[in-house]
C-alpha cells in the first residue's frame, strides 16, 4: 500500500464517523470483553517469576552467578511494567478502583510512581507524536524533530548530533530515569494520591536496597544493581521505541480525526505469540491506540479487522518486522539531529 502523505482526513469525511463504524465492528466481534482467566494466569506467572528471582538471589548468595539472576529480573521487571500498563488502561479490571489498586501494586514492585506515569501516558494517548502535546516528544535529552534540534540547548544540543548511535547505550539509564522522574513528580501538586505514591516508592527503594546489601557483599551488590537496572532500562526502552519513532510528527493545529490521529502516527510490529509475550501486546500498537481498554490478548484478532478497515478507507496502516522498526526509529533520530551536525557545537 502506498504511504500516505497527509494526516488530514478527506474533506468529505465526518470527524469520528469512521471510528464509530470501526468500533461497532470491534464490539460485534466481542473483542472489548474482559479476559479474567488470561490475566489471572499472566499475573500468577509474572508474580511467581518475580518472587522466584529474588529467592534465587538469596539461595545463590555470595557468587557472581547472581548477575545472571539480575539479567533475568530485568526482564521480569519489564513484564511487571507491562502489567501496570494494562491495569492503568482498565484492560484487567473494568472498575477504576480495582485498576488503580492493581496498577499501584505493580508500579511499586518496580519503583515506578503510578500517578506520574498514568498522567504522562494518558496525555501521550490523547495526542500521539504531537510535538507540542505528547510528553514522549519532550526534548529533555534527545531531539525528535529538526525544529527541536535548531532550538536545542544543553545536553540535547550536545547529544543530538549523534543521538542515533547513542540511543541504545542511553537506554541503560532509562530504569534510573524512571525512578528519578517518579520521585520528582511527587512535587507536582496536581497529581492525585502523590502521598501514597511517595510511600510506595520509598518503600520499594528501602526494601530493594536492603535486600541487595544484606544478601550480597558491597561490590557484588553494586554490580547487581547496575546490571539489573541497566538491562531493565534497555528492555523498557526497547518495548516502546518501535511504536511511534520514525512515524509522522504532528505540529500546532495539525489534529486529524481520532482514527487517523492514532493509526497514522503508530506502527505495528509483525511477529508470533512470542513477540506478543515479549512486547506485551504493544506490537499491536495501532489497535492498542484505537482501543486502549481492549485486553492485550484480543489485539491480535482486532488487527485483522482494523487493517482491512483501514485498507477500505485508504488510510495507511504501517506494519514492519522488529529489526526494521528499530532501524526506522534510529534513522528518524539521525535525521532529526541533522541541523546540529551542520553547526559546530561548543565543547
Amino acid at each position: 500500500m502506498a504511504r500516505s502523505t497527509t494526516l488530514h482526513p478527506p474533506s468529505s469525511a465526518m470527524p469520528g464517523s469512521d471510528f464509530a463504524r470501526l468500533s461497532r465492528k470491534i464490539a460485534d466481534a466481542g473483542l472489548m470483553g474482559r479476559r479474567p482467566g488470561y490475566y489471572a494466569l499472566r499475573i500468577t506467572v509474572v508474580a511467581g517469576l518475580y518472587v522466584g528471582g529474588w529467592a534465587t538471589v538469596a539461595l545463590i548468595g555470595d557468587s557472581w552467578w547472581t548477575l545472571t539472576v539480575a539479567a533475568f529480573l530485568a526482564v521480569v521487571f519489564g513484564q511487571v511494567a507491562l502489567l501496570a500498563h494494562d491495569a492503568a488502561h482498565r484492560q484487567v479490571f473494568r472498575r477504576r478502583r480495582a485498576s488503580e489498586v492493581s496498577g499501584r501494586i505493580a508500579g511499586a514492585g518496580i519503583g515506578m510512581g503510578y500517578g506520574w506515569w498514568q498522567d504522562k501516558h494518558t496525555r501521550h494517548h490523547a495526542n500521539p507524536n504531537h510535538e507540542d502535546l505528547d510528553p514522549d516528544l519532550d526534548p529533555d535529552l534527545l531531539v525528535w524533530s529538526q525544529d527541536q534540534a535548531r532550538a536545542a540547548t544543553g545536553l540535547p544540543r550536545l547529544i543530538g548530533r549523534w543521538q542515533a548511535f547513542l540511543f541504545f547505550p542511553l537506554l541503560t539509564l532509562e530504569g534510573f530515569n524512571l525512578h528519578v522522574s517518579s520521585v520528582r513528580a511527587l512535587a507536582n501538586r496536581s497529581l492525585k494520591h502523590r502521598a501514597l505514591d511517595g510511600v510506595l516508592l520509598f518503600a520499594h527503594f528501602a526494601v530493594y536496597l536492603t535486600v541487595l546489601f544484606w544478601l550480597l557483599p558491597l561490590g557484588m551488590a553494586i554490580a547487581f544493581l547496575a546490571v539489573h537496572q541497566c538491562l531493565f532500562g534497555v528492555y523498557l526502552g526497547s518495548l516502546f521505541a518501535p511504536n511511534h519513532k520514525g512515524m509522522p510528527i504532528l505540529k500546532g493545529e495539525d489534529r486529524p480525526d481520532f482514527l487517523r490521529r492514532q493509526v497514522l502516527t503508530s506502527r505495528n510490529v509483525r511477529g508470533g505469540r512470542l513477540t506478543d509475550i515479549a512486547l506485551g501486546g504493544l506490537n499491536h500498537q495501532i489497535e492498542h491506540h484505537l482501543f486502549p481498554s481492549m485486553p492485550s490478548p484480543n489485539l491480535r484478532r482486532a488487527r485483522t479487522i482494523v487493517r482491512r478497515y483501514c485498507e477500505d478507507l485508504g488510510v495507511d496502516y504501517v506494519e514492519t518486522g522488529l529489526i526494521t522498526s528499530y532501524r526506522l526509529a534510529l534513522t528518524s533520530l539521525h535525521q532529526a539531529g541533522a541541523p546540529l551536525r551542520r553547526t559546530r557545537v561548543p565543547a
